[in-house]
């Protein structure tokens, strides 16, 4: 597949997926919150992942500053990045359907939550970062770029170390035994494996 269409499939992939979030930001801003757990620690982690995910492939496509880390793919990667990216966003979409004003994009827990359990949070408790772990895969399948095609990787990781663990937390202090019975019976990522 020519560079330009890989690099134009991942970045339409990129606008649907704020495409998709922006709805949710706006029911977000009409929560009352009750817990906020937002740390510099968190502030970091997400500036982190909107270099990893978005600024440094959008260097990568609008110019030629990282070129000297290209190399090839065989063109198989990019249809199966294609096809990865789809996935990602739809689980994407379907995350934030099914938590609707449950969403957040921080730690914190709303006037009225509900753990959600359901949809595609039956079988997995973080389908949301499983999403962003699908982009991660397609960025390097679509952006043959050692930057730009890895850098989303770095941030989901450290994000991942460092955010779920306080993310159950605050869950399990909301929820109690209502989470940690979903806890035993889900997976964190993938379903039935991990």
């Amino acid at each position: 597949m020519n560079p330009f269409v890989s690099k134009s499939i991942f970045m339409l992939g990129i606008v649907f997926w704020l495409l998709i979030r922006i709805p949710y930001q706006q029911i977000q801003k009409q929560n009352i919150i009750v817990d906020q757990r937002k740390t510099l620690q968190e502030k970091i982690v997400r500036l982190l992942l909107l270099v990893g995910i978005l600024l440094l492939p959008l260097i990568h496509v609008l110019s030629p500053w990282l070129n000297f880390a290209n190399y090839h793919l065989p063109i198989w990667a990019n249809g199966l990045g294609t096809a990865i990216l789809a996935l990602s966003l739809w689980l994407f979409w379907r995350s934030h359907h099914d938590l609707g004003q449950n969403w957040s994009s921080t730690l914190q827990i709303r006037a009225g939550h509900t753990l959600s359990t359901s949809g595609v949070y039956q079988n997995i408790r973080h389908p949301m970062y499983t999403s962003v772990l699908l982009l991660c895969i397609a960025q390097a399948l679509l952006l043959a770029n050692l930057i730009a095609g890895l850098s989303g990787f770095i941030g989901f990781s450290i994000a991942y170390a460092t955010r779920i663990g306080q993310e159950e937390q605050m869950l399990l202090d909301t929820f109690g035994d209502e989470y940690e019975v979903y806890r035993q019976c889900t997976k964190r990522l993938i379903p039935y494996i991990f």
